[in-house]
């Protein structure tokens, strides 16, 4: 089923990538036909630019959950997706995240590093030990960009990328994401949670370029007072 392009943000795109900036609260895939997400977007948006008559390939080689917003590279080919894939394995995507948090961390910068467990019943992911079934290692590093009123903006940068790691993460040191109701917030948020994929840095997968993607912050930052207060001071 089509869907309207209208809502997809494109950063950038040539032959081999596509760039977008996802807005809240649409999955990246995965949903039913009839519900829209951020890859039958992309490829509706593909297929009417570029006037294609039968299926277009889009890989997509990482996600953001549905509340969070910011920058998701798509792949045009599936060499293109593979070779992204493979920079994200290994670890060679600088991926920075811009957050705001309930209270303000005891310390101005750290790595946090747990254990998390997926719970696909509950669709939530928890903090276990290291030899529990299925656990997988994470690890973040985040510092306090500013505090307002009892609130933080945080920048993070991910060593790994597991399901809901940050929202987890953070929630576990007692700073839950402002409006993360999931994982222990007591504040609402305009819409989603006030977590946003700023920027992503990687090797271009064909020109092996160094490119770097940064995503404005969504307008649901700036129609909450204190958020709209704390990020003005850095965007």
């Amino acid at each position: 089923m089509a869907h309207s392009t209208q809502q997809l943000e494109v950063l950038y795109e040539d032959n081999h990538l596509l760039v977008v900036n996802k807005r809240a609260m649409l999955p990246t895939m995965g949903v039913a036909a009839d519900r829209p997400s951020l890859l039958s977007l992309a490829k509706e948006y593909i297929r009417q630019k570029y006037n294609k008559p039968g299926k277009v390939y889009l890989g997509v080689v990482s996600r953001l959950d549905a509340p969070v917003t910011g920058v998701v590279i798509i792949a045009r080919t599936s060499k293109a997706a593979a070779r992204l894939s493979e920079a994200f394995r290994e670890r060679r995507v600088r991926k920075e995240y811009w957050g705001v948090v309930e209270g303000i961390p005891e310390a101005p910068e750290d790595t946090l590093e747990h254990y998390l467990r997926k719970d696909e019943r509950h669709r939530r992911v928890h903090v276990t030990h290291a030899d529990c079934p299925d656990a997988q290692l994470a690890r973040l590093n985040y510092r306090i960009m500013s505090s307002h009123q009892g609130f933080s903006l945080l920048k993070i940068e991910l060593e790994t990328g597991r399901k809901h790691q940050i929202r987890v993460q953070l929630a576990k040191i007692g700073h839950p994401l402002l409006g993360d109701i999931k994982y222990g917030s007591r504040e609402k948020f305009p819409v989603g949670v006030a977590l946003h994929a700023r920027s992503l840095e990687l090797e271009h997968p064909v020109r092996k370029e160094l490119i770097e993607f940064e995503a404005p912050l969504p307008s649901s930052w700036r129609k909450h007072p204190l958020v709209a207060q704390l990020a003005t001071r850095h965007s």
